[in-house]
């Protein structure tokens, strides 16, 4: 009985692709700026799958013997988005980015939206999730108005107190914006992004929901659930993929929550694919700039990883990656265009193969479609046959 464990590490990237200038991000290197930046910082047992061991990363120093096999990616795809490094993860490349909107989004839109929701909004502009609802939350309880906001990710943004606009009905106000952002306004997601609390003391509640846009063509996921495979989704990856080609999900509060959880789907019976997404990374402190609560998450779940590899079966394959980047130790609080590590472990698998640069974060999607037998996406190249 087959499974494919992938763990993706939101943002964690490991230093700038060479077109990381034309996006602003030269420099950019999230794992290995933080650890130059936090004392005593250390992975040891990502350092047992290779992470240190990766060619041009050299932020920590060689391990041996490995554990692991281990390598890195290029993101193929135009952007730096959660959605766009997701997608090819599983296998669909993207020609174009999804739109983006630094400035807000077109006055035409916002008018075309705030009539089919019979309201007006608040806000469209670019800002932190956290800030601008402490900005504009007083106005919004008084007008009953919605915050609209995007940030450096494709995506549509709307807050509102729980107590003025009730979660479900926020939910509703959100699907009315997924059917009006079509066509080249088609953002990867519409986000709600419900928050509590008091004048000056705002604060968002676990009642985030996203509505993606559904992926343009089959995905590893499609493929595997259509072959009668489990796919079990843990954190945001039935959000980001619409439910396509998800068997079984699960939501989680936090990275700690997330790797219970996969821990959880970890002790049942079946094959498949179980994808897992830690989005505290990202949420918490890349965009934050919180460069010591980095640190001290990815000391978290590298903690973990014993526990993780201690239930794998011996069919099982466990792979761990990322998405993107976003270095808080940069000026910048958006997404950077780094490389992404590739570390994979198996009971079966060798140990210590460096597997080089990889051309495209769909040779995951190859690899395990080439692992279950699956036709494949027909993007990337496996490297089955290198670990195995």
């Amino acid at each position: 009985m087959k499974r494919v464990i992938l763990i993706v590490m939101d943002s964690a990237g490991i230093g700038e692709l060479p077109d990381a200038g034309d996006y602003g991000d030269k420099g950019s290197n999230t794992i290995g700026n933080i650890k130059n930046a936090v004392k005593h910082f250390d992975l040891p047992n990502l350092r047992k799958l290779g992470l240190g061991n990766i060619d041009g990363f050299d932020a920590f120093e060689n391990e041996s013997p490995l554990i692991g096999c281990f390598g890195k990616m290029k993101e193929k795809s135009p952007g730096k988005d959660t959605t766009t490094g997701h997608w090819e993860i599983a296998g669909l490349l993207l020609d174009k980015p999804f739109p983006i909107y630094p400035g807000g989004f077109p006055l035409k839109l916002i008018e075309i939206f705030e009539r089919e929701i019979s309201r007006k909004t608040l806000g469209n502009y670019a800002a932190s999730g956290t800030i601008i609802i402490n900005d504009l939350g007083d106005e919004h309880v008084k007008t009953g108005y919605p915050i609209v906001y995007t940030s450096a990710d494709s995506v549509f943004q709307i807050a509102a107190h729980e107590d003025i606009i009730p979660v479900n009905e926020l939910y509703g106000i959100c699907r009315k914006a997924r059917m009006i952002l079509k066509g080249p306004h088609a953002v990867a997601r519409v986000i709600a992004r419900p928050f509590k609390g008091e004048s000056g003391k705002y604060t968002r509640t676990g009642n985030r929901h996203d509505f993606s846009i559904d992926p343009f063509g089959k995905t590893m996921l499609d493929i595997a659930a259509g072959s009668g495979l489990e796919v079990r989704g843990v954190g945001k990856i039935k959000d980001i993929f619409n439910g396509k080609g998800i068997t079984k999900s699960v939501h989680s509060n936090g990275n700690n929550d997330g790797v219970e959880k996969t821990i959880d789907y970890l002790k049942d019976e079946y094959e498949g694919i179980l994808f897992t997404n830690l989005v505290d990374f990202d949420m918490l402190y890349g965009h934050r700039n919180d460069t010591a609560g980095y640190a001290r998450a990815l000391t978290d779940f590298d903690n973990r990883i014993p526990e993780i590899i201690s239930l794998l079966k011996d069919d099982d394959i466990l792979i761990i990656t990322a998405d993107h980047g976003c270095d808080p130790t940069t000026a910048s609080t958006d997404h950077s265009r780094e490389y992404v590590p590739l570390l994979v472990y198996g009971n079966k698998l060798k140990k210590g193969v460096n597997l080089g640069t990889r051309d495209t974060f769909s040779d995951i999607a190859a690899t395990v479609c080439e692992y279950f037998g699956l036709t494949p996406t027909g993007n990337g190249r496996s490297f089955l046959s290198f670990v195995k």
